[in-house]
């Protein structure tokens, strides 16, 4: 009778480690275990250097969706960024997406800029005004062979 109940306090123990290990892994992974809902949009940026699937969408410093996709059109030659922004959420088609980075060393996220416009973006629709990150090493790399000549 004794054995039975070591191992069924053992087997209870292993199962809740098993469903903590489960949960941190759900959590620290950021994977979604249902479909998201609300609607998508695309942006094209010339560049999107360190911007990563699951980043940040903000408005005003609130997160309004999240990074889908990111992936180069060939036809443009540019990185097309989809994203999912949460229901209720509704942006004008003049509204700017902006790659920003969250502090001086941070992640990449995407701020969007509200526009004026009467004219609501829909599902599937891109936004027409875009503002690429600001790619330090090209700056610096131009500085410094500017002072050589």
């Amino acid at each position: 009778m004794k054995s039975i109940n070591k191992e069924l306090y053992v087997g209870v123990f292993v199962l809740i480690g098993l469903l903590c290990a489960g949960y941190l892994t759900v959590v620290l992974g950021n994977v979604r275990l249902f479909s998201p809902k609300g609607y998508t949009l695309y942006a094209y940026f010339t560049s999107v250097s360190g911007l990563k699937t699951g980043a940040s969408i903000e408005m005003a410093g609130v997160e309004i969706g999240n990074v889908s996709d990111i992936l180069l059109d060939k036809t443009r030659l540019e990185a097309k960024v989809a994203f999912r922004i949460n229901p209720g959420i509704q942006l004008s088609e003049d509204s700017i997406a902006s790659v920003k980075t969250a502090g001086i060393i941070g992640e990449k996220y995407i701020s969007i800029s509200p526009g004026g416009s009467d004219i609501m973006l829909e599902d599937k629709d891109a936004f027409d005004n875009t503002e690429s990150v600001l790619d330090i090493e090209s700056l610096v790399r131009k500085f410094i062979f500017k002072n050589e000549n």
